[in-house]
């Protein structure tokens, strides 16, 4: 085996975990401050969101949980998880959440709660 491929097996497993650097998203740190801000005044006990549709969004079981027609969250699978079709617009335009325009999250951090749903949508 010549110089170079040698170089290139030995490398192989450094470049594999390199390449596999997703960092790790957490409920707590992540997805519990998203919900503070864009989601509770309506979803939060009494709220008039979870009143509509019977979504609490007050700790991770309720979440999980979801509404009164089946979860928001698919462990996953966050392309078809129905609160980021919400957040991004793609159910229907009206129904866009949150429905405040003054108030509405980045693609930044959306793009965390989708890493979260990923990863598995755990309670860490």
């Amino acid at each position: 085996m010549n110089k170079l491929a040698r170089t290139l097996v030995l490398l192989s497993p450094a470049v594999t975990l390199l390449g596999c650097g997703e960092q790790s998203v957490s409920y707590s740190a992540d997805v519990r401050p998203f919900l503070d801000t864009y989601c509770m005044r309506c979803h939060g006990e009494g709220g008039k969101g979870s009143k509509t549709s019977g979504l609490r969004m007050d700790d991770y079981e309720s979440l999980m949980k979801g509404t009164t027609y089946g979860p928001v969250i698919k462990p996953g699978d966050s392309f078809t998880s129905a609160l980021i079709m919400l957040v991004e617009g793609r159910a229907d335009p009206s129904l866009r959440m949150p429905h405040d325009d003054d108030e509405t999250p980045s693609q930044a951090e959306i793009d965390r709660v989708k890493a979260w749903i990923d990863q598995g949508a755990k309670n860490n």
